[in-house]
């Protein structure tokens, strides 16, 4: 049986559409639907009920889905302990949130890159955490723990925030008539948007922006009040950071790896590095 086909299958399962497969896949509809063909004929069965809006799985699929998955996991294991025997490793892939890939890792690749000498270094900039488990990373950069309990999960640093506006704010000694610069509705609730809608209350709102640095950007524009991180904002001559009596915000930053890379070395290796420079620019544990 062709395990390709199989995956095909499990993708179609779990995006729910022959359209959402292909997106997952990276591949078009069309290579989607020829897999997922040759599938069914190949066992004789039908396994998906091509609605106009769904790919709804029959009772044979439900059953094949159940043990294509087993097969799926065992596949990632073999190829995680394949890749955490190499002895020449070319790419390390990384997952960060936003902020941190661009205010972190963009801005201190240069000394990452040194203590990684011949790798290259692939960072995710994603919202959502990746599955280490399916190879989607190496590592994991997290400013939550997550909710699965089978990664190794280390906390490695810290990770403050404050209020700020730009030096030329015009209502900065006036706090009565401060605008924030919030997050839209539509974006799901997380630490820092429940904080900061916390802070914000009734007060007025100038403008939304669904991207941590781009309210980063907004505030130092003048554009009003925003709850920054302090390693970032701290060392902006164009911000002040602003005296309240509300409490602030402390994110604990986080290394995952899956438990079958927990003796890779370059996984080790890249996590103590990544931990060094966290401590230098002042993220680190105090």
């Amino acid at each position: 049986m062709n395990w390709e086909n199989l995956r095909f299958f499990v993708a179609i399962a779990r995006a729910g559409t022959l359209s959402g497969a292909a997106k997952a896949l990276d591949v078009d509809q069309a290579t989607v639907s020829r897999r997922l063909m040759s599938l069914e004929a190949e066992l004789g069965l039908k396994l998906i009920e091509r609605l106009p809006r769904e790919a709804r799985l029959t009772e044979p699929g439900r059953i094949i889905l159940a043990e294509a998955i087993e097969i799926e996991a065992y596949t990632f294991k073999i190829e995680r302990l394949s890749i955490t025997n190499k002895e020449q490793r070319e790419k390390l892939t990384i997952s960060a949130p936003p902020i941190l890939a661009r205010h972190f890792f963009a801005t201190n690749m240069w000394a990452l890159s040194q203590e990684l000498p011949l790798v290259l270094i692939s960072i995710l900039s994603d919202v959502h955490f990746v599955s280490l488990s399916r190879l989607e990373a190496d590592l994991a950069v997290r400013l939550s723990p997550g909710i699965k309990d089978t990664d190794i999960i280390k906390k490695v640093g810290e990770m403050g925030f404050a209020l700020y506006a730009a030096s030329n704010y015009e209502h900065l000694e006036s706090p009565e008539l401060w605008e924030f610069i919030a997050y839209p509705e539509r974006v799901n609730n997380f630490e820092h948007k429940q904080w900061l809608d916390g802070i914000i209350g009734e007060k007025r709102v100038s403008c939304e922006m669904a991207d941590l640095s781009h309210q980063y950007e907004s505030a130092r524009s003048g554009a009003g009040i925003a709850g920054l991180p302090c390693f970032l904002a701290d060392k902006d001559k164009r911000l002040v950071k602003l005296e309240v009596d509300e409490s602030m915000l402390n994110l604990d930053i986080w290394i995952a790896k899956h438990p079958d890379r927990r003796n890779d070395p370059l996984v080790v290796h890249a996590t103590n590095v990544i931990s060094i420079i966290l401590n230098k620019v002042g993220l680190g544990l105090k």
